[in-house]
This record gives C-alpha cells, structure tokens and sequence, in this order.
C-alpha cells in the first residue's frame, strides 16, 4: 500500500463513523518525520475512539499496522502513528485549541470527500 493510498484508507474509515471535516495534510516539505497528516473532527469521546478503532482494523485487514497510539483512554484527540501517515482525531474543541492546520499553515490540505 502506498503512502497515498494509506491516507484514503484511513480517510475512508474514519468516514464509515461519520468523522466530519477529513483533511489530508501534505507534511512532506515540512516534516523529517512524516509524509501525511490526515486529520479529522468528532462530536463525542466514544465517537473519537469509534473513529480510532475503525481507522485501525481497515488497515489492519489491509495488513498495516500502527507504531503508536496516544489518547485512546481519554478520547479527546487520539493519535496512530503509522510512520509515513499519521491519524489525527479530535474532539472538535481539541481540534480548534491545538489547531494543526494553522500550526503548519505551510502544509498543502486536501478535504476528503467520499
């Protein structure tokens, strides 16, 4: 699976649990660390950990797994590191307070549609 087609993958099941404004972050100019941020908003803790959990078990079946996962238990933003693509979901007060989109405003953003 290509970088490219890790971010769809987990655009696409983060979707399924109606995450709302899915983003795609170019980081490659960026960050040393990794190619993609993909980013997305949800209403409730349990909402966040259903997002997570569907995020993992789509690339997990796609035979990718994560390096890291931070966040899990509180559920206001959980993140899965997967090296190359990085799994941002956010409570969406989480999201407007740490605003990754303005602290790398340089990066390219692409809004997943389905």
């Amino acid at each position: 699976m290509t970088i490219e087609e890790m971010s769809q993958a987990i655009c696409k099941a983060a979707s399924d649990k109606k995450a709302r404004d899915i983003v795609i972050m170019d980081m490659r100019e960026l960050s040393p660390s990794t190619d993609y941020f993909v980013v997305c908003s949800a209403n409730t803790a349990t909402q966040v950990r259903a997002i997570a959990d569907s995020i993992e078990e789509q690339l997990q079946e796609a035979g990718v797994d994560f390096f890291h996962k931070e966040g899990y238990r509180e559920g206001e933003w959980v993140l899965l590191d997967y090296g190359d693509v990085v799994a941002h979901v956010f409570m969406q007060e989480a999201r407007e307070y740490y605003a990754l989109e303005q602290l790398w405003g340089d990066a390219k953003l692409s809004v997943y549609e389905d």
